[in-house]
């Protein structure tokens, strides 16, 4: 019979030293990822109706499955320990920026979590028009605490509809997870709501070199 002591499940510094090598090799690639494949500078008008040097479609990397892949990852690393913390039922957004993300860290989660993996949801931009009217689509019910996701945010607005539905289906929206902050107000106003606001990337951190 084998016996192990409590020493032999601590986690030791130098496996904390990988742990955070190992995120930031999969944060470095996912933003290589996002320079080559979503970003573009000239002029744009945005969904918001702003006009601005910078356009990000994020769904281009979301949606390549290597890209998935790297943001299921840091985005699981990143609300894993909240999801416990918390108690966290499920997590989606507004369709359909956010739904590529949001499958993709419920999966990372099925994988590293597999005796509690968070569900995955979405919400549509106005109630179906036939059947039952749902407006929030996949595996959400009332009383779920949830997080909110979205790929980009600028002033929030897209964000904020997405919480509007969630909490009016019962749901309690426990914080929200963004791909990219373009940093112009939208973290504020999200936050105005007691949203706590957590982004795998910033305009700064994102254009820096």
């Amino acid at each position: 019979m084998i016996t192990l002591s409590r020493s032999a499940f601590d986690i030791s510094p130098a496996a904390h030293d990988y742990a955070r090598m190992s995120n930031e090799a999969t944060r470095q690639q996912l933003k290589a990822m996002l320079l080559e494949k979503s970003v573009r500078t000239g002029e744009f008008t945005l969904a918001s109706g702003k006009t601005s040097d910078l356009y990000i479609d994020c769904r281009i990397t979301a949606l390549d499955p290597v890209g998935a892949n790297l943001i299921g990852q840091l985005g699981w690393d990143t609300v894993k320990e909240k999801v416990a913390e918390l108690g966290i039922d499920a997590i989606g957004g507004m369709t359909m920026g956010a739904d590529p993300i949001s499958l993709a860290v419920g999966m990372t989660s099925a994988v590293q979590n597999p005796e509690a993996p968070i569900q995955v949801f979405t919400v549509r931009k106005e109630p179906k028009g036939h059947g039952r009217g749902k407006q929030i689509e996949g595996n959400f019910k009332e009383g779920d605490t949830i997080i909110v996701v979205d790929d980009v945010i600028t002033t929030g607005g897209s964000t904020l509809k997405a919480v509007d539905a969630i909490e009016a289906a019962g749901g309690k929206v426990a914080f929200a997870l963004i791909l990219v902050d373009r940093e112009e107000g939208g973290r504020e106003a999200i936050e105005a709501r007691d949203i706590p606001v957590v982004s795998l990337f910033s305009r700064s951190t994102l254009l820096d070199e």
